[in-house]
């Protein structure tokens, strides 16, 4: 029996170092060391058997056993070092950079051709004293409309044909609600340009969208006259194209103002509307509270696609919503 068993403990210890020695990963090390060493382990196995064994037998027999479990340990401890050096080892070696390598480059984001005219347009109001002023895109009926001076069954609403919801709200058509909406949380004097995205039921062309931006400027005080809304939208289209673009004032009708007048540009060789200004109608000023014997303003709107076309001599308004990378990729 002694033979025996010392003869299957030497060839367990013979099997467990070639198994250990030959493992490829810390898993498979791991499910060694439970196939020899765990409680249900073949060394544990071939160890219960000692209790057949006589006093005297048992010391040596335990001997060899534990040194060959001390053994079969320093082999699992000397084999993990080796598997997990060697994955240090192919990790950095995954990992290393070669700096001699040409690096990857990534293109600069710009803006937007419009992102950018409403940004220059704004820079130049700020530097003139006007306070940014911004509202909601789905609007009611009353800012929309009603507080400027268009009820229900006036014919302008025609000009401004806009998209409904059920509930009576709609995408405003000008961001004139910005200042009915300003108005009436803050008394005069103001300054405000309102910037935004607007909506119209407009038949798409090289110069027409039926989404587009817009920018509307409102000036209210005691004293003022045309004569500072006129200085003011020379003051900014100077700023804007310089000195030598043609520029002409011609009258025009707007519900919220009296009077009224538009402004054109030359733009490839021939007249092109760019915004409308005017007066603010003394309706508007009652429906916010202000009182039209005290003070006076002058508001103004334009389309910033139709900036853009003339800064950038662009022909086609519908280039700016088709995202083609050759065309953005020039400014």
């Amino acid at each position: 029996m002694i033979t025996d068993i010392e003869s299957r403990l030497k060839t367990l210890a013979q099997e467990a170092q070639e198994a250990i020695a030959s493992s490829e990963s810390l898993s498979q090390l791991e499910e060694l060391r439970v196939s020899y060493l765990g409680k249900k382990g073949q060394l544990s196995l071939i160890l219960k058997e000692m209790g057949k064994l006589s006093a005297e037998e048992r010391p040596r027999i335990g001997a060899i056993a534990n040194e060959i479990k001390t053994t079969i340990q320093d082999n699992l401890s000397n084999k993990q070092q080796n598997l997990q050096q060697a994955e240090i080892e192919k990790q950095i070696l995954a990992e290393t950079l070669d700096v001699t390598m040409p690096g990857v480059s990534y293109p600069l984001g710009k803006s937007h051709p419009l992102q950018s005219t409403i940004d220059r347009i704004l820079d130049i109001f700020v530097g003139l004293g006007y306070t940014v002023a911004e509202g909601p895109q789905i609007e009611s009926d009353y800012y929309n409309f009603t507080a400027l001076n268009t009820p229900e069954d006036h014919p302008a609403r025609d000009m401004q044909d806009t998209f409904y919801f059920e509930d009576g709200s709609l995408l405003r058509t000008h961001t004139s609600s910005v200042q009915i909406r300003y108005m009436e949380k803050n008394e005069p004097p103001i300054r405000i340009i309102a910037p935004g995205r607007v909506y119209r039921r407009d038949t798409v062309d090289a110069t027409h969208s039926a989404v587009f931006h817009q920018i509307e400027i409102l000036a209210v005080g005691k004293g003022l006259t045309f004569t500072d809304l006129k200085g003011t939208i020379k003051e900014f289209l100077r700023q804007m194209f310089g000195d030598d673009l043609p520029t002409v004032f011609r009258a025009s009708y707007f519900p919220f103002t009296e009077p009224s007048a538009e402004v054109d540009v030359q733009w490839q060789g021939k007249w092109l509307e760019v915004l409308g200004c005017g007066m603010v109608d003394p309706n508007v000023l009652k429906a916010v509270g202000y009182d039209p014997e005290i003070y006076t303003g002058f508001a103004a709107g334009l389309g910033v696609e139709r900036f853009a076309m003339i800064l950038h001599k662009i022909d086609d308004i519908r280039r700016l919503y088709n995202s083609d990378l050759r065309f953005l990729q020039q400014f």
